[in-house]
């Protein structure tokens, strides 16, 4: 147990940097396309969110494609391999990302985002690396701790991407500057992973692999028995909330005027609240109760808080709603995860878990595209949206989940 609790240590730095460099993209997406700095006067403010809505969809859909892939490629060549040999991918989303805002150049930027996304599907292999690790009894509260490091990259990622993009505070400081940051950032974490990450999987699945894998797995997590019910609650919930965070920035740009600086703050401190959640509260919880007793209530309440972001007019109560949602969202995705990988064998981890992405990817595709439309139409439609996404998650899980008898899924 020593040396398992000893090797978590390494996946929780790879993706506590790995997370720290997507945080630093955060607060410039909306005021770079809202602003005049990538597009035109010309451009109108619907155009403008639809072309940023697919810009984030882009990168998710990327990444569904990559997770799958490189999830059944680490169940086949193990986890360290492919883990570091797609992170020089991320690498070079992030400079591209960089010379495409020098350059004006939206097609450029589209190109890096679809690189980056690709290679971040890598979230799998780190997934399957934590279940490697786990028994029953630590699965949720080890995913927790590496919540706890999504949380933290989250908290200094769009609070240092927001001070590097305003040139109010350095004169040479610009959109472009975050991402030269990131990109030092996937190098360094090229060096984490071959010093340090040590290999987790001890077994070797050689399962078909194709770029039409994702499509397979979304048809295959609505048809096994097993996992269908679970997989459509992880859907719903990731539709959910991706619908409040894709566009909470437009929200924030035209209601309070904020800057990518004061994005970043706002985004900084729901991360404090996502890592005290998933690092502390959900470890705490996990030692009295089981997922499967903490989901109805973290979702429940996540259904319900999502709505105080339409009451607000002042900054102490938008940060105060933003912490109500931070905590519950923090209890949910650990515990959900811990039951998507305790429905499968351990030799199935990488696929099923990869399975898991692929679902996520879709749930966080659809969002922004169709909130690019909507939030045309009223700021607060997505937020709507969102909210009740999320209470039809907790209707399906409280009707419908019930835990079975493992299975072993995996294709051979």
């Amino acid at each position: 147990m020593q040396k398992k609790n000893f090797s978590i240590l390494p996946i929780f730095l790879v993706v506590f940097i790995d997370l720290l460099g997507i945080g630093v993209v955060i607060p410039i997406l909306g005021p770079l396309f809202l602003g005049n700095e990538l597009l035109s006067e010309s451009y109108t403010f619907s155009a403008r969110t639809i072309l940023l809505g697919f810009l984030i969809a882009s990168y998710s859909i990327a990444q569904f494609f990559g997770s799958p892939i490189l999830g059944a490629l680490s169940d086949k060549y193990g986890r360290k391999k492919v883990l570091f040999l797609s992170l020089p991918g991320t690498f070079l989303g992030y400079l591209l990302f960089g010379v495409a805002l020098l350059q004006q150049n939206l097609l450029l930027l589209f190109v890096s985002r679809i690189i980056g996304g690709f290679s971040g599907g890598n979230l799998s292999i780190v997934m399957s690396s934590i279940a490697d690790l786990s028994d029953e009894k630590s699965k949720a509260k080890n995913f927790g701790l590496v919540g706890m490091a999504f949380g933290l990259g989250f908290i200094f990622g769009p609070f240092i991407g927001g001070k590097l993009a305003d040139p109010t505070l350095v004169s040479w400081f610009n959109y472009a500057t975050p991402l030269w940051f990131a990109a030092i950032l996937s190098l360094f974490n090229m060096l984490m992973v071959a010093n340090y990450f040590k290999e987790t999987s001890t077994t070797r699945l050689d399962t078909k692999i194709s770029m039409l894998t994702g499509f397979r797995n979304i048809q295959k997590a609505f048809t096994i028995k097993n996992l269908r019910v679970i997989f459509i609650i992880v859907f719903l919930i990731t539709l959910g909330f991706n619908f409040f965070t894709q566009f909470f920035q437009v929200l924030l740009i035209e209601k309070f005027s904020f800057n990518q600086s004061d994005i970043g703050n706002l985004f900084a401190f729901v991360g404090i609240w996502i890592a005290f959640s998933q690092g502390v509260l959900t470890r705490v919880l996990s030692k009295k109760f089981s997922p499967k007793q903490i989901l109805p209530f973290s979702i429940l309440f996540l259904a319900i808080s999502l709505p105080l972001l339409l009451l607000p007019s002042k900054l102490f109560y938008l940060y105060a709603a933003n912490a109500v949602i931070a905590i519950f969202a923090g209890l949910t995705f650990p515990n959900y995860t811990a039951i998507v990988s305790g429905l499968s064998a351990k030799d199935s981890q990488g696929e099923i878990l990869g399975i898991n992405q692929s679902i996520q990817a879709i749930g966080i595709a659809i969002p922004p595209i169709v909130a690019g439309f909507i939030v045309s139409i009223h700021l607060y439609l997505p937020i709507i949206v969102s909210a009740a996404l999320m209470f039809i998650a907790w209707l399906v899980f409280v009707m419908f989940f019930k835990e079975k008898e493992k299975e072993v899924f995996h294709e051979v």
